[in-house]
């Protein structure tokens, strides 16, 4: 049994992820329910399901004890747009993105679009019973049986929670995927990043529609529409010059790290990882989480 939790680890912490909004809690999460998995492996009845049903149940119910006492998680475009940075709210705060690279490819190869940023946000929304409703029945395509005996219900009841669920979903303003191709995504960073480097205001604006959004989480900051962009980007007191922009996956899409030489010797750091959204042709948002490192617990 130890490898086959072994093997499940990365689709939990996916899993956990679109529950929580975290990369961080996701992790703690996946980690408790291995925990409690090899712990307590001596209850597991192969009759009463498969070792994936048995451990899914147990992450759904760390997952639910996590949210008992938490608020729920946002963006900036929750807040009133302001042009004021403001101070900083706490990790606490923010739904946080997270790097391809520590979630199952399987997942993210065949369910890219319900890892994106705005999609996890989405699910924010939903009360913990229904979000882990959603996540198992629409995401994961579980049968209605499975995830009532799951959650210790009927089959008539996840029916229902899944129906207010979706109708909820629907009120949160949550865009349908981009149809963009993955190549022409990427060609969109590529010159961002290109334009951002050469601090080309013209040629990285041209690369946003009209109506784009920008934010800087930890800051409840954001802004609207490309001419407001050029404008703050125009008037910027300059730290981003000399700052390189580095490719990464996220959120089952591309994503960059700003770099800036700030480190010993003019070495390079991580500032921040901009997330992007797309709409029909263009950039739709750019999501700049300022100080973010996957790498530390805790450190948005």
């Amino acid at each position: 049994m130890e490898a086959q939790l072994a093997a499940l680890r990365p689709e939990l912490v996916g899993f956990a992820y679109r529950m929580l909004g975290s990369p961080f809690e996701a992790e703690d999460a996946a980690q408790e329910t291995m925990l409690r998995a090899w712990k307590h492996g001596g209850d597991y009845d192969p009759a009463r399901g498969s070792v994936r049903t048995w451990v899914y149940r147990i992450a759904t119910n760390v997952c639910l004890d996590m949210l008992r006492s938490a608020q729920r998680r946002a963006r900036a475009v929750d807040f009133e747009a302001t042009m004021v940075l403001g101070a900083p709210l706490p990790e606490s705060t923010w739904v946080l993105p997270i790097v391809d690279r520590v979630l199952d490819p399987a997942d993210v190869a065949v369910r890219r679009d319900t890892v994106r940023l705005a999609f996890v946000a989405a699910l924010q929304h939903l009360p913990a019973r229904q979000r882990a409703v959603l996540i198992l029945r629409d995401v994961f395509c579980w049968p209605a049986d499975e995830v009532a005996g799951l959650l210790d219900t009927t089959v008539p009841s996840v029916t229902s929670a899944l129906q207010r669920a979706r109708a909820t979903l629907r009120t949160t303003g949550l865009q349908a995927p981009s149809p963009l191709s993955d190549e022409a995504k990427r060609s969109l960073v590529e010159r961002y990043a290109d334009a951002f480097e050469r601090d080309d205001i013209a040629a990285l604006v041209a690369l946003l529609q009209a109506d784009v959004i920008n934010s800087m989480p930890p800051f409840t900051w954001w802004i609207r529409g490309r001419e407001t962009v050029a404008t703050v980007m125009a008037n910027s007191d300059g730290s981003c010059h000399g700052a390189r922009m580095v490719a990464e996956a996220a959120n089952g899409g591309l994503a960059l790290w700003q770099e800036r030489p700030t480190g010993p010797g003019g070495s390079f750091e991580r500032f921040a990882l901009l997330v992007f959204e797309f709409g029909d042709e263009l950039i739709s948002e750019v999501t700049t989480f300022l100080g973010y490192r996957p790498d530390v617990a805790g450190q948005p």
